[in-house]
């Protein structure tokens, strides 16, 4: 392209700026626009395997990130009843030592703390809510327009941009629920491998507890699943009862029983699943992240694959191997949409290192540096 785009992007969740801050190292300076009115500390986790944090590197944002999360020594999965240990895969300096990066787990509010302060004040307008999308311009809810060359959907599982482009969706309950919960660590001290992930597979393929250590080791973090006839929600917030978790598990291994008595508040929420979408971009317009391809949490992705796609489309867009703007996008969804439908089909299924075997196809992955296929 002979001169550099402009470019609005619509969500300032860990997509939307993460795409702002890589797009500035093109020489591009994105506007972002967020519908909430300010930035809170919301959600628990993420868990940044080395594919995620290899990209965040790249932005200078390591040393920020490791100073709030905590390294995982081994992944590892056990059996739900006997305990058993059906595989274990290091983590840790060994997987930064086989991926260049390593993995991080730490409170979602961290990482969003870190890309806030990277990324200039002025580039995010808040309370600026999306409504529609058509020539070249956003139209918000206070009737304000913003107009750019580019403009980018990073606005999550209920995505405005992506209704304007291909209508509105219709997302499939999977009969699973989820509780999530954080209990500090030495109120379960005596609960071995507490610096690792750990998986505990159930006895069907609904019921499952996740455990991994955040903030440096000292709080665990716990997600568990199971299978519920209705729900009518989809959100992360909603109040859940420790009762009523401890209960459903109240047969497993006592190392998992014990991290849930530690539980003193829990949330529940739906998962609900999405079929891959046959195309991401319309023009000059294209998704990004869980407006595109929303994922079960099975294989820890979802945030993953949102920065990989951040960075490719930045480098996308500020290659000189593109006539356009318009064909920087298509490259971009040529080069991401493999990967991601492999990974959301992949996290459906809840197989993920089940038995023995390695994570290389996805943490080896290094958005930096991948070649970008053609328009």
């Amino acid at each position: 392209m002979s001169k550099a785009p402009s470019v609005a992007v619509c969500g300032a969740g860990i997509g939307g700026l993460t795409a702002a801050l890589a797009l500035r190292k093109f020489g591009i300076d994105a506007e972002v626009f967020e519908r909430t009115a300010r930035f809170a500390r919301v959600g628990a986790d993420i868990n940044l395997t080395p594919n995620a944090v290899r990209a965040l590197d790249g932005l200078g944002l390591g040393p920020a990130l490791r100073d709030s999360a905590a390294r995982p020594q081994f992944r590892i999965s056990r059996t739900w009843d006997t305990g058993a240990e059906t595989s274990r895969l290091e983590m840790g300096s060994s997987a930064e030592a086989r991926y260049g990066s390593p993995q991080l787990t730490l409170h979602r509010g961290d990482l969003m703390s870190a890309l806030e302060a990277a990324l200039p004040g002025e580039n995010v307008a808040l309370g600026r809510q999306v409504v529609d999308v058509r020539d070249q311009t956003i139209h918000f809810a206070d009737g304000g327009t913003h107009r750019a060359d580019v403009i980018i959907g990073a606005d999550g599982i209920h995505s405005a941009v992506r209704t304007v482009l291909f209508g509105r969706e219709h997302p499939t309950f999977t009969g699973v629920v989820a509780f999530r919960a954080v209990v500090p660590a030495a109120a379960v001290a005596a609960v071995p491998n507490l610096d690792c992930f750990t998986k505990w597979w159930g006895p069907d393929a609904a019921t499952q507890i996740v455990t991994f250590p955040l903030s440096q080791g000292k709080d665990i973090f716990i997600f568990a699943t199971c299978a519920q006839d209705e729900w009518t929600e989809e959100s992360w917030t909603t109040p859940g009862s420790a009762d009523e978790l401890r209960d459903l598990y109240r047969d497993f291994h006592p190392d998992a029983r014990a991290l849930l008595d530690a539980c003193d508040e829990v949330l529940k929420s739906a998962l609900y699943v999405r079929d891959p979408l046959p195309a991401w971009t319309r023009e000059t317009v294209t998704l990004l992240g869980d407006a595109c391809h929303p994922m079960m949490p099975f294989m820890a992705q979802g945030a993953g694959q949102a920065i990989e796609d951040a960075v490719v489309l930045a480098r996308c867009l500020g290659a000189d191997n593109y006539a356009c703007a318009a064909d920087a996008l298509v490259g971009y969804e040529n080069s991401r949409m493999d990967r991601t439908a492999r990974i959301q089909r992949g996290s459906r299924s809840n197989e993920w290192l089940k038995t023995a075997g390695n994570g290389d196809w996805v943490y080896e992955y290094d958005a930096w540096n991948v070649p970008l296929a053609d328009a």
